[in-house]
């Protein structure tokens, strides 16, 4: 198979997924890098409709990602279930390194982490508890030998479950599927039809990403490549980048795996996509799931903050108020600082999409501002602000258009197809009336995605001012709609 198809069962910013399945429920995770609460989990009976539990790591005391650069933190996490206790590892990049959070439900609460040792990034465990298992449990993870070249290895330790820990030798287990191949990385175990296999992703997570397997008559190895490998190759579209893939065994006994993969053409980044797989000779055989994602509208009149609002890193604090509309806190910290700005955003799902709000806000002193963000991180976004002389649309901190409107509340939009992102405003029974239109191809992502939402600042200065929005919109219509210009006054 040359090409991916579909679309993703988790779309929008959910990267680098993991499931497992527990009688008929499935649990997944997903990466959240520099975000927080940190670690999404969600659940589903069928693989396909997914909802959002909660965070794994959705207290301060759990996560500090003070001071994290963009596209750092917290790394391709893995979940599994043994004996009644969930175990998730993640890697905290910059910071102590790999840990094990667990839990009796995985809506949580989650422990506080237990550090491991160890070097390198996507930690996974596997539990040898099956018909030919020994009952012990084993913790992988990809570690740079030489990072200029893209040469990594997956090598692996005894994890023992009661006491959070790893323990004896280290073995390594895989550099490759050939001398030449670039980051080997993404290890998953499963002991399948007799013996061990060893799932990994090679090439990056870009248009090179594949996945490759190995076997082994132990779970030390020595494993050889399948042969054929890559068992899932670079994808030539419409859906690119897939790779990072976790199987899992229905209840039926059949397989079926998560990836991620990249929609080109918008902002959206990495998503969870839904493989069939069948075996061949020992060798996995992917097929995509032909599924098309609801698009489903979103009003958020803020009776309380559901689980999907991001924070830009650990808040020491919070900054918001809810229960009539959303109250942004004006606070010094800003957008481009490795700071916590007042700032809450939530994943672009699809490539077409309408946003909108209602502001009400007086600026009280200069360099007060608040309005919508579009984000893809600290150094890469879109703010349109009210500030004390009008409306402002900015890239960072270039002025890239400005209007001047009355005092009072305003409605503030952004039209999105594709990288074309159209402003517009409108006092509250008003018509919109079009700012400008950018073609935002610099918020093509990589590791993270671009986020929607809600930001607030006092530029520096201590301030006891609040933005009110009284409500925030968000519709997916079809995308044959029009490229710019906003014109509906319903978005």
């Amino acid at each position: 198979m040359t090409g991916w198809f579909g679309d993703p069962v988790l779309p929008g910013f959910r990267p680098d997924p993991s499931v497992c399945r527990v009688g008929a429920d499935y649990y997944l995770v997903t990466s959240s890098f520099e975000w927080f609460p940190g670690l999404p989990v969600f659940h589903s009976r069928d693989l396909v409709n997914w909802r959002r539990l909660g965070s794994a790591l959705d207290r301060p005391s759990q996560l500090d990602l003070d001071g994290c650069e963009p596209s750092r933190g917290l790394f391709a996490p893995t979940i599994r279930h043994h004996d009644g206790v969930f175990h998730l590892v993640c890697t905290l990049m910059d910071g102590p390194g790999h840990f094990v959070v667990t839990a009796t439900d995985p809506a949580g609460p989650w422990s506080e982490p237990y550090w491991l040792d160890g070097a390198g990034f996507d930690p996974s465990l596997f539990f040898d508890d099956g018909p030919d298992g020994d009952g012990r449990a084993w913790f992988t993870a990809a570690r740079v030998l030489d990072e200029a070249a893209g040469r990594t290895e997956i090598w692996m330790r005894e994890y023992l479950p009661d006491e959070r820990r790893l323990t004896g030798p280290e073995y390594v287990l895989w550099s490759g599927s050939r001398p030449d191949a670039r980051w080997p990385e993404a290890p998953h175990l499963y002991r399948i039809g007799g013996s061990y296999l060893l799932l990994t992703a090679e090439g990056g997570t870009d248009v090179d990403h594949s996945v490759v397997a190995a076997r082994a008559e132990r779970v030390t190895g020595p494993y050889r490549g399948v042969p054929g490998n890559p068992v899932l190759a670079p994808s030539k579209g419409p859906v690119t980048c897939t790779g990072h893939a976790d199987l899992v065994q229905t209840p039926d006994g059949d397989w079926r795996a998560v990836l991620l993969g990249v929609r080109p053409g918008s902002a959206i980044g990495r998503e969870t996509f839904l493989s069939e797989v069948t075996w061949h000779d020992g060798r996995p055989v992917f097929s995509p799931v032909d599924h098309t994602s609801p698009r489903r509208p979103l009003h958020d009149d803020f009776a309380a903050l559901s689980a999907d609002w991001n924070i830009l890193r650990t808040p020491p604090a919070p900054f918001w108020t809810t229960g009539d509309g959303l109250r942004l806190q004006l606070r010094p910290d800003r957008l481009g600082e490795r700071a916590v700005p007042s700032l809450l955003v939530r994943p672009q799902e699809q490539p077409v999409c309408d946003v909108s709000t209602e502001l009400h806000f007086t600026p009280a002193a200069p360099g007060e501002q608040a309005g919508l963000a579009v984000v893809l991180d600290d150094d890469t976004h879109l703010l349109f602000l009210r500030t004390g002389e009008g409306l402002v649309l900015r890239r960072g901190p270039e002025v890239l258009a400005r209007v001047p409107v009355p005092a009072g509340p305003v409605r503030l939009g952004v039209r999105v197809r594709g990288f074309g992102h159209a402003f517009a405003h409108a006092a509250p029974d008003g018509a919109w009336q079009d700012l400008a239109s950018v073609e935002a191809t610099f918020l093509t992502p990589l590791f993270t995605s671009v986020q929607l939402g809600l930001y607030a600042t006092s530029h520096g200065h201590p301030s006891t001012n609040h933005a009110h929005f009284r409500w925030f919109d968000l519709a997916y219509p079809h995308p044959s709609s029009g490229a710019t210009g906003i014109d509906d006054p319903d978005m």
